[in-house]
């Protein structure tokens, strides 16, 4: 799963790393703590333009849908089961690169997660990479607004995420710099399940330094 990411590098490091333009500045607003159940606007780059950064909102809202209240469900689509959900069906083939250099997840010490311990994981040197995430528009019948918002794609955590994330062994698909562009020119969604991966780094923060690295 991810619910909790990071992206807090300066604009122009941002577009110099995904060759880039950021398409409205001020929305652009480095963060420690991405919550995704705050729903709120973060970088994307879509496959529609690749020339150009966006901000969408996070939990995505299918076309067809009401009202927005489906988007607390839809913060992370399981690649396994993206093709059956309608949720997530009409867009597989909206692609898109979630920009961040960070994302954490908490390991639990008991059966009841009372104790928990927060890592932050990323591929090294705070350097930044991309979330293979979906997206889709919605327009409020009401009001007229148009939203567009996504979802991160998660598969079977690998051995480093199996280890932090000891409950439901799920991690965000992080890509490899080379594939990024394979995400967004529709390659077979299954070629980036478990056993895809890229190397990552996890740091326990508390007041212990310890790293892990696979």
């Amino acid at each position: 799963m991810c619910f909790n990411s990071k992206q807090t590098k300066l604009a122009l490091e941002v577009e110099n790393r995904f060759k880039a333009t950021i398409e409205k500045k001020e929305l652009f607003k480095p963060s420690m703590d991405i919550n995704g159940f705050d729903f709120g606007i973060n970088p994307v780059i879509i496959d529609e333009n690749p020339n150009i950064i966006k901000h969408y909102n996070w939990g995505l809202i299918p076309s067809w849908s009401k009202d927005e209240d489906i988007k607390k469900l839809t913060l992370n689509a399981r690649i396994e089961s993206i093709e059956q959900k309608p949720s997530f069906k009409n867009s597989i083939n909206k692609r898109c690169l979630v920009i961040a250099n960070g994302f954490y997840e908490w390991q639990w010490q008991d059966s009841k997660g009372k104790n928990k311990i927060k890592y932050e994981i990323g591929i090294g040197n705070e350097d930044l990479f991309a979330f293979a995430g979906i997206y889709s528009q919605w327009v409020n019948q009401t009001t007229g607004e148009i939203k567009d918002t996504y979802s991160i794609v998660t598969t079977q955590a690998n051995q480093l995420m199996a280890e932090i994330h000891n409950t439901k062994k799920r991690m965000p698909i992080i890509l490899k710099p080379e594939d990024e562009s394979k995400w967004l020119q529709h390659e077979p969604i299954n070629n980036f399940a478990y056993p895809y991966e890229i190397n990552l780094i996890a740091t326990k923060l508390d007041n212990t330094p310890q790293g892990l690295l696979f």
